[in-house]
């Protein structure tokens, strides 16, 4: 009954490995994300009716994608409350989201706030022309 129980817990644990992966290698999934993009020079701000889908990497940064360019942020503080189930919540007060706007992030199960942060410069990547 117990190596029952012990060859059980062992196939739990190494199918949970696939998972645990995937959720420890952001910048990987970062330079997937942008492979074959160029970084440009940041900016402070972006206009926030241009944005048309976010994508967060755990504890790392956030992608905003504008039309044919996304933006990189990596939040100047509070980057390890991010989770890629966090719903982004910005108060602002102007017509741009810029590198000085704290963001709220709620659970979004429990839409409870998990954390907050403050954004740093975004960067532009963009596909080389050619």
């Amino acid at each position: 009954m117990r190596a029952t129980l012990c060859l059980i817990g062992a196939m739990l644990m190494t199918a949970a490995l696939p998972v645990q992966a995937a959720r420890l290698a952001p910048e990987a999934r970062i330079a997937k994300e942008l492979n074959g993009r160029v970084a440009g020079k940041p900016v402070d701000c972006i206009p926030l009716r241009q944005i048309q889908s976010t994508q967060i990497f755990e504890r790392t940064a956030i992608l905003y994608k504008l039309g044919s360019t996304w933006y990189l942020n990596r939040p100047a503080s509070g980057a390890n409350f991010l989770d890629r189930d966090d719903i982004l919540v910005t108060d602002t007060h102007s017509p741009n989201l810029c590198s000085i706007d704290i963001v709220r992030l709620l659970d979004s199960g429990s839409h409870i706030q998990s954390g907050s942060l403050g954004l740093g410069k975004f960067v532009p990547y963009t596909k080389p022309k050619g």
